[in-house]
């Protein structure tokens, strides 16, 4: 195997292809990246065993082959070779060696056998579609962070990405949910993804995923099975086991009937609420908002540390309420928001809270209330 390669090229495809190896490995060759050269160009592929990841590079191939080289390794050369060079890259059969040269430096890698490295098995894919970047990118960006960290409830350690019924009719949906607060995203349904089973995406092929979705003109190629699903761009390949579990049914949670009503400026209530939860407990990190006409005042009493409050004009025109949240999941649904105005939609003080974009309906976020 011979070929060469920009630095800025090699850098991006390595960086990619690196990102899904664990840091630790009880299995040698899950640290390393196959490095697959033909006459098209060059493949960098690397696995955990549940998520893999290809990223195809242009190169100049004088001598085709494959071999496997420490992912971190290659990724920190990437890195730090001039800007501007070509890297010149061979694996030297008899050695087992892999050589990198840029300029005047030399670089000479230990590999392991391509053989040896695991290839994730292709699968039948129930569903195929296609969808723009923008789109697949929002579902996931605004649902990503409610994913719960709870490993004992594994089931809601990702996105539930399924077909569902929403208010203009079957809509291409994502739920992400902790217990404590909610993310409900909905899209129109691409062609071919009627028939698409429900799966749960890991929060790790959620966080990968963000790289494929950067160019926004570019179409992703999704293929769903229940036990995979896989994204692709042009030069990107995302392939990743999903949850075995069953998501819980989310719609049993979203209030039915909450009618006080509060809208608001989105960025204008995240500042305030930072601000506020400056002198909160780390702890409990609790905000009281309390609702009067047209206004809101949010107040935070730490014994330990001190009090704050901060009144915010809003349009409200319901009975005076007093509710309490925490603030970390005020401020990150406040983050979501694209749209000036956030609408608050409340019951009672012990009731969960639903969140819109304006008059968005395609985006719905619930959050728990706390004792304050």
């Amino acid at each position: 195997m011979k070929f060469s390669i920009e630095k800025a090229v090699l850098n991006k495809a390595v960086s990619q292809a690196q990102s899904v190896v664990e840091r630790r490995n009880t299995i040698p060759i899950l640290s390393n990246v196959l490095i697959e050269a033909t006459p098209e160009g060059v493949s960098f592929r690397a696995t955990d065993l549940d998520t893999e990841v290809v990223d195809r590079a242009p190169a100049t191939v004088e001598r085709p082959g494959a071999t496997t080289v420490s992912a971190a390794l290659l990724n920190d050369i990437a890195r730090k070779l001039p800007d501007g060079a070509l890297v010149n890259i061979a694996f030297d059969a008899g050695s087992g060696r892999v050589s990198v040269q840029a300029g005047r430096a030399n670089f000479n890698l230990a590999t392991l056998p391509r053989e040896d490295f695991p290839v994730m098995a292709s699968t039948e894919y129930t569903a195929n579609f296609t969808a723009p970047a923008p789109v697949l990118r929002r579902l996931f960006d605004k649902s990503r962070f409610a994913i719960s960290t709870e490993e004992t409830r594994y089931y809601l350690n990702g996105v539930f990405m399924h077909v569902a019924d929403g208010e203009g009719g079957r809509t291409l949906r994502c739920v992400a949910t902790d217990g404590h607060r909610l993310a409900r995203i909905d899209a129109p349904l691409p062609e071919g993804a009627e028939a698409m089973p429900g799966v749960i995406v890991p929060r790790k092929t959620v966080a990968e995923l963000k790289k494929l979705l950067d160019d926004d003109e570019a179409e992703i190629a999704v293929s769903i099975s229940e036990t995979k699903v896989r994204f692709a761009n042009p030069t990107i390949t995302l392939t990743s086991k999903v949850i075995d579990g069953t998501f819980p049914d989310y719609t049993r949670v979203i209030p039915r009937g909450n009618t006080r009503r509060l809208e608001v400026d989105a960025a204008d209530f995240a500042r305030a609420v930072d601000r506020v939860a400056t002198v909160s407990s780390e702890r409990s990190r609790a905000v009281k908002l309390a609702l009067d006409e047209d206004r809101l005042i949010l107040s935070v009493n730490a014994p330990d540390a001190g009090a704050a409050d901060e009144e915010l004009a809003v349009a409200y025109a319901d009975e005076p309420l007093e509710i309490g949240f925490n603030a970390k999941y005020l401020q990150e649904i406040a983050a979501q928001i694209d749209r000036e105005n956030a609408v608050f939609l409340f019951n009672g003080s012990g009731d969960a809270a639903l969140i819109r974009e304006g008059g968005d309906e395609s985006a719905v976020y619930v959050v728990m209330p706390m004792r304050v």
